[in-house]
């Protein structure tokens, strides 16, 4: 068994084992068609194992259109053209953030009252709501919009979001917006109740 290198970058050789085909005629004594595109400008290597049987050249050297995996991956990149013909293509953070944290919290106050409620991004079904603008808190609350208000919010939408299997939320500030004072209440209400933010 003897290895047969055939290549179009190795100049002739000598012996038996190694040869090049570099003539431009074919076998019928006519001129090959030569190409000037990039892809006849990379060189060709092939291998075959063979038995100290003549060499017979494959049918794939013929194809003009055959070129390495190598070669296929690097044209197959996103170009800059691509790109610039879909600038408004979303990010992957906006892409997968909607089922990365799926459950958000949003907390509404207003002069007179206290609005929480958590909702699930994919479907915008509510999870869980509380305000003190309900029967049962109006009419039991000194104020409305005080600290305890805020503290009692946090823990109703706690106790109903472990209610419905919801363990994990997240809230995304508005722009400009702080976590301090009513809302920065209602939130720790909401951590010390045992719900974990992302």
């Amino acid at each position: 068994m003897s290895w047969v290198i055939s290549a179009c970058a190795f100049p002739p050789a000598a012996s038996p084992v190694m040869s090049a085909d570099l003539s431009p005629h074919t076998s019928a004594g006519r001129l090959k068609p030569i190409s000037l595109s990039w892809f006849s400008a990379l060189p060709t290597l092939k291998l075959s194992v063979t038995n100290d049987s003549p060499v017979h050249p494959s049918p794939s050297s013929n194809n003009k259109n055959s070129c390495s995996p190598f070669v296929r991956a690097a044209w197959t990149r996103r170009s800059r053209g691509e790109l610039a013909k879909q600038p408004n293509k979303k990010s992957w953070k906006q892409r997968t953030d909607m089922y990365m944290r799926p459950f958000l919290l949003n907390v509404f106050f207003s002069k007179r009252f206290v609005h929480a409620k958590v909702m699930h991004r994919g479907t915008s079904k509510v999870i869980s709501v509380a305000t003190t603008n309900s029967k049962d808190l109006r009419n039991s609350l000194p104020s409305l919009t005080d600290h305890h208000a805020c503290r009692l919010i946090g823990e109703l939408i706690a106790e109903r979001s472990k209610e419905a299997d919801v363990y994990v939320m997240s809230y995304e500030p508005r722009k400009n917006e702080r976590i301090e004072g009513k809302l920065g209440i209602v939130i720790d209400a909401i951590k010390e109740n045992g719900i974990i933010f992302v």
